[in-house]
């Protein structure tokens, strides 16, 4: 065709794309713009394909007329070329993609360039809806609220869908049901459950008053509350945001497809060279369109983005897709102890009684004290009470005074046993406990009991001593003035830990703990568990000098840890894992965040990596070998421009297809709601 005719083509596909990329002025979301766009271009390329084949079949008038819409679709190409060739001095696979168009425009190929165009826009337009199906996915595991809601009109509850509702509306919420908005407690008393949103462990008192959020839980109670904020304003939907802008799709981009593609650019390249003086330019382009290089950069993050979202139905938060890349490469997980391997609530390990006092009446006095009270230790004790049948119902003439300790002055023991007398309490022993005078409870550490002039027997203190080096939690129970006995407390080990540990030694993974606590109490973790390796006494900022420490020794590490020591290793390390619940710091240094607050997702983490891994070699495998067979055909069986490329597609379809069967059975693999 003539030399103008094709300026003019291309004049016009430039002009088309800039007026088609200017600013917007409008409230839409920028994912909805760019999935508008990107349905554009694929229906302008469907028509250049329309065109391009009207052109071959009806009139050779109105294949020209499909070279201006093919060279717009594909214009982000060339920008991509620019860059790679004249900024970063590089051979992508742009740049064999941008050569292959040029030929084709050369040779007036408009049914090749047209068909290579419309595959080239159905692919990105297949990865723009994984992309805001993995999207959604991810906004969902935080975003519980119900469809329906109980309104009050005129003083009559009437279920409404949530849209309907306006601010300064009344939402009557009753225990079990999930908070739709967030909003001012107009009435009402409640147990909320908010770590979906705050990590809280324990759920939270709420009451006239108090502000309530979007996707909490009520666990008791009932609730009128009035609508404060919607929409985007929501806690909810502002975590959402956040979610979005965390989970940087456009870097998740950068895998293994990306590099592979780029790596193969350049012998592309020598091929078709090779190809022009033996072929001509028609066998050159036959060879670049050979190409699997932009295949590849759809195949990667398509299949990253279904595995996302596979894990986000898990309960799995990753927030850096390259790290499920990563993953499957970790050979050595570091544990933190504290928070990691063990939880919150402590328990009693040993009761050692004083002054003619029995073990399970020093935990009585111990319960009793602690009844009223919700920290982990007061959980302990009232669990080891509940343990061995003993019940503290607590009178009104009880009264506690909460200082360094806790003071309880209480009147006779209204103490029933819940199955009798133990064996080392008489029936007699009992009833005399039952009928005894009022008593003076002091619960807490060794220096409590000295600031209220209780004094330690030699035995008592040689025990603090060797509690403080096993890493042991030494309660005091001083009772009318005198010491009755000491609670041993010691960490709790999470009931799952260790069949996580098994199952992941049994992957071939070296596993270390670190811990900032004592020799002693690490290295009984670490028998218990069966790990070899520990660091014990490691100072915060020391646990990420251990992780370079394995790295430079060519390890590739994931760390695990929960608090806010832990950050830096975090950051630090290969991967990067924490639980939901964990300190703020630690969710946000971490890539992966296990949303039920379970070490069993680990395993099912890394399992999700493996999988990533090898459908991600089976798709590029799928991809490649058609690549080569146009290769071949170039140079054998004289293949022009589209044989290639419709080798190359269904190559691209082949793959796609592998890379969405993990998503195809997700309603019954994996977990419906996060």
């Amino acid at each position: 065709m003539p030399v103008f005719t094709t300026l003019v083509a291309v004049g016009g596909a430039y002009y088309a794309y800039l007026l088609m990329n200017e600013p917007l002025d409008t409230d839409e979301d920028e994912a909805e713009l760019a999935a508008q766009a990107t349905e554009h271009r694929f229906q302008l390329a469907a028509a250049s394909v329309a065109l391009a084949l009207g052109g071959k079949l009806l009139t050779p008038l109105l294949g020209p007329l499909s070279l201006a819409p093919s060279l717009y679709v594909t214009l982000p190409l060339w920008g991509e070329a620019y860059r790679a060739v004249m900024v970063e001095r590089k051979v992508r696979a742009a740049v064999v993609d941008v050569l292959a168009i040029s030929i084709a425009v050369a040779t007036d190929s408009y049914f090749a360039l047209a068909l290579g165009a419309f595959f080239h826009t159905f692919s990105r337009k297949i990865l723009g809806q994984t992309e805001d199906r993995s999207r959604t996915n991810l906004i969902s595991v935080f975003d519980k609220r119900p469809r329906e809601v109980w309104m009050e009109v005129d003083g009559v509850e009437v279920e409404v869908p949530l849209e309907n509702v306006k601010i300064g509306d009344t939402i009557v919420v009753r225990a079990g049901s999930v908070i739709p908005i967030d909003g001012l407690i107009a009435s009402g008393f409640a147990s909320v459950d908010q770590r979906s949103l705050t990590g809280e462990a324990q759920p939270v008192e709420k009451t006239q008053g108090d502000s309530v959020f979007a996707s909490t839980v009520v666990i008791s109670g009932t609730l009128r509350m009035v609508l404060e904020r919607m929409g985007e304003d929501t806690v909810v939907d502002q975590i959402g945001k956040i979610l979005r802008e965390t989970a940087d799709y456009k870097s998740s981009v950068q895998t293994r497809g990306e590099r592979v593609a780029d790596q193969a650019s350049a012998p592309f390249l020598a091929l078709s060279a090779l190809a022009l003086p033996l072929l001509g330019a028609t066998g050159m382009g036959a060879v670049l369109c050979s190409s699997f290089g932009y295949h590849l950069r759809i195949l990667g993050p398509l299949g990253m983005l279904n595995f996302l979202t596979l894990a986000s139905r898990d309960g799995i938060l990753i927030k850096d897709g390259r790290s499920l890349e990563i993953l499957s490469k970790i050979d050595t997980v570091v544990f933190d102890k504290t928070g990691t391997l063990t939880i919150e609530q402590p328990h009693v390990a040993d009761i050692i009684a004083y002054d003619g006092h029995e073990i399970e009446r020093v935990l009585y006095f111990a319960a009793l004290a602690e009844h009223r009270q919700t920290h982990p230790v007061a959980r302990a004790i009232l669990q080891a009470a509940s343990d061995r049948g003993i019940q503290t119902e607590v009178s009104d003439e009880v009264h506690y005074e909460v200082g360094y300790g806790l003071k309880v002055h209480f009147g006779p023991s209204p103490a029933k046993r819940a199955s009798g007398p133990s064996t080392r309490e008489t029936a007699s022993q009992a009833q005399r406990s039952r009928e005894s005078a009022a008593h003076v409870i002091h619960v807490g550490s060794a220096r409590y009991m000295t600031m209220e002039n209780i004094p330690l027997p030699a035995d008592a203190l040689e025990r603090q001593t060797l509690g403080h080096e096993q890493g042991d939690t030494l309660i005091h129970v001083g009772v009318d003035g005198k010491l009755a006995g000491l609670i041993v407390l010691q960490a709790t080990l999470r009931p799952e830990a260790q069949n996580v540990v098994r199952q992941l030694k049994q992957r071939g993974l070296s596993l270390v703990i670190i811990s900032g606590d004592h020799e002693n109490p690490t290295r009984r973790l670490a028998e218990a568990l069966g790990i070899d390796r520990y660091f014990a006494q490691t100072l915060p900022e020391d646990k990420a000098k251990h992780v370079i420490a394995l790295q430079e020794s060519g390890k590739m590490v994931c760390f695990v840890g929960d608090g806010i020591n832990d950050a830096v290793a975090l950051k630090q390390a290969n991967a990067s894992i924490s639980l939901r619940g964990a300190a703020t710091v630690a969710t946000d240094a971490a890539q992966i965040v296990l949303l039920d607050e379970s070490l069993e997702q680990l395993c099912r983490a890394f399992d999700l990596a493996a999988r990533f891994d090898q459908n991600m070699k089976l798709s590029f495998a799928m991809t490649i070998a058609p690549s080569i067979l146009g290769v071949g055909g170039a140079f054998f069986l004289h293949f022009g421009l589209v044989q290639p490329i419709l080798l190359n597609s269904a190559g691209l379809a082949i793959g796609a297809t592998n890379t969405m069967l993990p998503v195809m059975n997700l309603p019954s693999e994996g977990k419906k709601d996060a």
